[in-house]
């Protein structure tokens, strides 16, 4: 089942119908597409902490103006990051969960700041209030949440979700208003240097200094892009993996797709070519890394691809939930955002004092000595998060689209952007169609062994028989978000925005006026 929605004045996807409805309401009050972008981000950092909040990061693409800009709102480590002490503790990979050396400062606050700063039309005050709200007032609990909600009510500062049992439980979060307010009031010091920050520093015992939250992440850098299928699609710098989203549309663009996106070729050449992207990440991927993406780095990895046989190339394959949101406005601005925790409610751990989670995304730093993307004071670690943008060749804005799925993000945008650019798919066809994903079911470092990786395909695709005699090992998982939630804008030749939310989210909205 697909679904489609139209609108001419502006949009908003995202995962939560009350997230989305927020959004359009700043359109409706004249806001930008950024107005509306954080309105609805605010919302998910209180009704969705099992994908995001104020203690994750943030990465935004945004069209205005016929210019394509970039946001780093990823945190840093603290000053006290030390990848010794943890490697003399035993340690050969970052910690996962309930250690404060895998939360950097987290940047979801300072992106806001900076989007607004550049883009914003509406006082935050406006946008902040629905989700001030709802946090205050209470807000049912979803059921992509509520399962979570009885492991947060067991950690320390996790009185918030003892209320939640089932979807549709009350649940609200007045830390969660308070830091809010903060905002409206003070600024980002309102945040990073009051309650919020207090609870930090005194939850870091050592990780953070007062200068570590005094400094602002929020950082406006250069996009990278590529030409595929008639068009330039856009995605974040490093960090960011988005190189692999754009090496990936490259390789396919040059390669022979079949008719249909239903043929077994269709989902073994875009499986190749993300393995011809990936499979070198763990070397490639750190703070300023360059010349990832180019023509000649492309056709290179383009020949590892064969169009009959499955390579033994390695590949990422670890999960992660994130949440993306996307909006256009009425003047053609449009925004691709996506905000994370990394490891659903992240770290497990919760600050004190405004009982918001803390993400883990730390664990993208290495702890091999001398690696480019070791821990260490100041580093930002690599991140899964990858937004996407498209523009026609004139420029102008052609769509906004993104997925959580930790490591298939680019695999996922991947198919929805073949889909939707190569097969003219509309948007809920893009989306709603079964997915394949690179994983695996032994266990195994697929970065070691790339024999273990297998090509998870959701139910109902069509490709198995003829994947399996191309040498894929393969799995049946079932339909849902271990695939990803993705949802999309995109602006017809008739400026007519068609937009879907991924029916994999459940309580997902496309909303426009």
């Amino acid at each position: 089942m697909h679904n489609t929605r139209y609108a001419r004045y502006g949009m908003v996807c995202s995962v939560d119908h009350l997230a989305s409805a927020a959004g359009v309401n700043a359109l409706e009050r004249g806001g930008s597409a950024a107005d509306a972008a954080i309105a609805t981000n605010a919302v998910l950092a209180v009704t969705a902490p099992h994908l995001c909040g104020m203690g994750g990061d943030l990465f935004a693409l945004v069209h205005a103006d016929g210019e394509v800009t970039a946001l780093d709102a990823s945190g840093r480590a603290g000053s006290g990051a030390d990848a010794a002490q943890l490697r003399s503790e035993g340690h050969e990979r970052m910690p996962h969960l309930k250690d404060i050396r895998s939360v950097t400062v987290p940047g979801c606050v300072d992106g806001w700041l900076a989007l607004h700063d550049r883009y914003g039309r509406l006082p935050l005050e406006q946008l902040l209030a629905p989700a001030i709200r709802l946090a205050e007032s209470g807000f049912p609990a979803s059921p992509l949440m509520a399962p979570g909600a009885p492991l947060m009510a067991e950690q320390p500062g996790g009185t918030d979700y003892a209320p939640v049992r089932a979807a549709g439980d009350l649940m609200t979060r007045p830390g969660v208003a308070r830091a809010l307010l903060s905002i409206v009031e003070d600024g980002r010091d309102g945040f990073y240097l009051g309650e919020f920050g207090g609870g930090l520093l005194e939850l870091g015992a050592g990780e953070y200094t007062s200068e570590d939250l005094a400094k602002a992440t929020g950082e406006w850098v250069r996009p990278l892009s590529v030409e595929a299928f008639g068009h330039r699609i856009w995605s974040m710098p490093p960090v960011s993996q988005g190189y692999l989203l754009l090496l990936s549309l490259g390789i396919v663009d040059g390669l022979d797709l079949p008719d249909s996106p239903e043929h077994p070729a269709f989902a073994h050449l875009l499986a190749e070519a993300s393995r011809a992207a990936g499979h070198d990440r763990l070397a490639l991927l750190y703070e300023n890394a360059t010349g990832l993406v180019g023509p000649e780095e492309i056709a290179r990895r383009r020949a590892l691809v064969d169009p009959a046989a499955r390579s033994r190339l390695a590949a990422p394959t670890a999960d992660g939930d994130t949440t993306y949101l996307c909006a256009v406005d009425g003047e053609g601005m449009g925004v691709s955002l996506i905000q994370s925790n990394a490891s659903g409610f992240g770290s497990l751990l919760i600050e004190p004092n405004t009982g918001i989670n803390l993400h883990n995304r730390g664990i993208g730093f290495s702890l091999e000595p001398g690696h480019p993307a070791e821990y260490a004071p100041g580093r930002r670690p690599p991140h899964t998060l990858a937004p996407a943008l498209i523009t026609r060749p004139d420029g102008s804005l052609r769509s906004v689209v993104g997925t959580m799925g930790g490591d298939a993000q680019p695999q996922i945008l991947l198919q929805v952007i073949t889909s939707l650019l190569k097969y003219g798919r509309q948007p809920g066809q893009a989306l709603a169609a079964p997915r394949w994903r690179l994983g695996s079911t032994t266990g195994f470092d697929t970065w070691t062994d790339p024999d273990a990786i297998v090509l998870q395909l959701e139910e109902g695709a069509p490709w198995t028989g003829g994947l399996e005699s191309l040498g894929h090992p393969v799995a049946a998982v079932p339909y849902g978000s271990s695939f990803g939630h993705a949802h999309l804008i995109d602006v017809q030749d008739n400026g007519v925005l068609a937009g879907a939310a991924d029916p994999r989210s459940l309580i997902g909205a496309a909303l426009g006026i």
